[in-house]
């Protein structure tokens, strides 16, 4: 049963009353919040019982609070404003559903990145990690969270959308072309703009005989290969092991002989060892960048490759 925003919203206080009161009860947590549900609204129809309930045992469990709305397949994003605010991004358009108090969030996000062993405070006040279900995470802490924590989950589509979903026929067609004779592809566009799901669905129609070696900041890109290598970076950690950049795995994965390199997106450095990878015989190779249209990409791309290099000259690039 789904359970909507509305209903978490209108019955807040009983929710929270719930969960005050079975918190330290030991016994199964299922049987003590129906009991207490009864108890407490027993003149609500069946159906908003058992909304109550689930209500109360995804605060109890999980992401708390958050956890309805990551439940809802709806729902592509959850952010957390200024350790209050609640907003959540459906069918492309943001809803603001709620608040928390402070103490709350903070409890939040310790629960949230401690099964990841990483963690955030004011020395080290950003955090960006992978959940287990594959959602993308990022924390950011004052001070440089000026107003308060804030924290934003990004859920990604477990299915690789068609190809067919991105264009008409004639479109399709220059896609599978672009991938068959092996250009090398940046697609660009805003963020939220579907720029990973694209690339997945040009992944797809690439065979399984051509071995694929994807580099990630995060781990996100959704892929259905047969021949498939895929490296994450790793984030530098207080007093943990040095940190491994996107660009030093591009420098690795020129060594796993790829016949493609996939960079979900490319924003530093990394864009030398791309650049010079994709002249020097790895072509079809793939990447995203944030960008407003072609043209506005291939300057993002040249402007990252002189701040990274200030010295190459621009008929290189």
């Amino acid at each position: 049963m789904n359970i909507t925003a509305e209903s978490i919203d209108n019955d807040a206080a009983t929710v929270r009353e719930i969960c005050r009161r079975v918190a330290d009860q030991p016994g199964d947590a299922r049987t003590l919040v129906i009991d207490e549900v009864r108890r407490l609204a027993p003149l609500r129809t069946a159906n908003e019982q058992e909304l109550l309930t689930d209500s109360a045992l995804a605060r109890l469990s999980g992401l708390g609070e958050l956890e309805v709305y990551l439940r809802d397949p709806d729902v592509d994003e959850v952010m957390v404003n200024a350790g209050r605010s609640i907003w959540i991004e459906r069918h492309g358009a943001l809803h603001h559903v709620g608040s928390l108090e402070s103490d709350t969030v903070d409890h939040l996000i310790e629960r949230v990145l401690a099964p990841l062993g990483r963690r955030v405070d004011r020395s080290s006040p950003i955090v960006d990690a992978r959940l287990p279900s594959g959602a993308r995470v990022c924390v950011v802490l004052p001070p440089v969270a000026v107003d308060g924590a804030s924290l934003a989950i990004r859920r990604f589509a477990p299915d690789i959308r068609p190809l067919d979903a991105f264009a008409d026929t004639d479109g399709i067609g220059l896609l599978r072309a672009v991938i068959d004779r092996r250009c090398n592809v940046v697609v660009s566009g805003a963020t939220s703009s579907g720029k990973t799901s694209l690339v997945a669905a040009l992944l797809q129609t690439v065979a399984d005989t051509e071995r694929l070696v994807v580099v990630e900041d995060t781990a996100e890109l959704p892929i259905e290969h047969g021949h498939v290598v895929r490296l994450e970076a790793r984030p530098a950690l207080v007093d943990g092991p040095a940190p491994i950049t996107v660009a030093d795995l591009v420098r690795t994965a020129l060594r796993l002989r790829p016949d493609r390199i996939v960079v979900g997106e490319v924003r530093g450095d990394e864009i030398l060892a791309l650049v010079q990878a994709m002249n020097t015989g790895h072509d079809g190779s793939l990447s995203t960048c944030h960008a407003n249209g072609p043209l506005d990409a291939l300057l993002r791309l040249e402007t990252l490759v002189l701040q990274a290099s200030p010295t190459w000259p621009l008929a290189a690039i």
